[in-house]
């Protein structure tokens, strides 16, 4: 088999890298280990910036976001039992918070990319990456896991086969360098049945720890209470969850938690991942891949996206003109925005998560600085900037 890009990943950063790619006239092959149920079937959160957004909508594939994703103007910062608004809209001129699940993009996308002729292998097993530093790499996989081993010669691999897949391992240790930091601190996520108790996503700092209220439809929605990673979610009974849920979110304001049927709960845990450089020869990472952010700062999909733009931007230089300049500047362009955003997922979690080491000192200024933030229109504009997304550097 032969292809210009051959994509290893059906996630947000494939698909949305497939195509991207289809509308600039250059072919692609996707390659996912997974089948197609598993990976639209899989519940993920989803809380899009709004040039992912306008991506969406200006390349075709949000049609069914315009009229089924929530649209919010802001967030809501709780803590000391009140609540305090972040107009995220008034803020940045316009921005929106839009909640639309990941799953929901990916469906979006695999029902592009099969309207369109995309050549998509699901369940691929034993995949491998070859001759990465040639001009013709190549992907083997073994269709439907136990299969006959096949290969596909390309021009390029793009590796977007999230943070336990191959590619990022198949840059060199010499080459390669990694970034991380593991915090000692988890999320037990729920999925209820049960209309919305806010209007907009809210996040909360209680002294029994962080939690966040989020809605998915009108009939689910999802919440979160930061937990120890290493707990058994067996030791969370629906009405021990519920007992810390009402505990962390209640405010002196009257505000009420509307309970419902749990139809799923897990825990996990959170880290700070970066690798660099995000390419080798004819490889080049993206997504989970390349980096990972604590979900607090609401960036992994937003991220994934935004390196797929990058990418295809400079695929098309390259198809276009021969040129690579773009393609060689692949990992500083990127980086640069990932560590902004690593950033800013650092800085909410450090902001909302109780760390129980900490003096009454460092919960002070802990406080101080919600209170700062909700209080000092220059900072509520920083914090809504980057929530919303900061522009695209090319």
């Amino acid at each position: 088999m032969r292809t210009q890009v051959g994509i290893i990943g059906a996630g947000p950063a494939g698909l949305m890298l497939s195509h991207l790619l289809h509308l600039q006239g250059i072919e692609s092959v996707i390659i996912e280990n997974r089948t197609r149920e598993e990976i639209e079937g899989t519940i993920r959160a989803g809380v899009l910036e709004q040039g992912t957004v306008d991506l969406m909508k200006a390349t075709g594939v949000g049609e069914r976001l315009s009229r089924e994703a929530h649209f919010h103007h802001g967030i809501e910062l709780r803590f000391n039992r009140k609540g305090h608004r972040i107009n995220m809209h008034e803020l940045t001129g316009g921005k929106n918070v839009t909640v639309y699940a990941q799953h929901e993009v990916i469906k979006d996308l695999v029902a592009a990319r099969l309207q369109a002729g995309g050549e998509l292998i699901f369940n691929a097993g034993d995949v491998s990456l070859h001759d990465l530093d040639t001009a013709t790499p190549k992907i083997r996989f073994r269709k439907d896991k136990a299969g006959e081993l096949q290969e596909i010669v390309c021009d390029f691999i793009a590796g977007c086969d999230g943070f336990h897949g191959p590619c990022r391992a198949a840059i060199p240790g010499t080459v390669r360098k990694t970034y991380e930091k593991k915090y000692p601190l988890g999320w037990l996520g729920i999925l209820i049945e049960a209309p919305p108790s806010a209007p907009e996503l809210v996040y909360a700092h209680h002294e029994r720890g962080f939690a966040l209220l989020s809605t998915r439809s009108p009939e689910i929605q999802r919440l979160y209470i930061q937990v120890d990673p290493t707990d058994d979610i067996a030791n969370w009974s629906d009405d021990r969850i519920w007992t810390e849920l009402h505990a962390r979110l209640e405010t002196d304001e009257g505000w009420k938690l509307i309970e419902g049927p749990i139809i799923q709960k897990g825990i996990i845990a959170m880290r700070s991942f970066v690798c660099d450089p995000m390419q080798y020869g004819r490889l080049f990472l993206a997504g989970d891949a390349a980096h990972i952010v604590p979900p607090t700062g609401a960036k992994g999909l937003n991220l994934a996206v935004a390196d797929v733009q990058v990418l295809a931007r400079g695929f098309d230089a390259f198809y276009k003109t021969r040129k690579t300049e773009l393609l060689e500047r692949y990992s500083a362009t990127c980086l640069r925005r990932i560590w902004k955003a690593e950033r800013f997922s650092s800085f909410m979690t450090s902001l909302l998560h109780v760390n129980m080491d900490h003096s009454p000192f460092e919960r002070g200024i802990q406080l101080a600085e919600l209170d700062y933030i909700t209080s000092s229109r220059a900072a509520s504009t920083s914090l809504a900037e980057n929530y919303v997304g900061l522009p695209m550097e090319w």
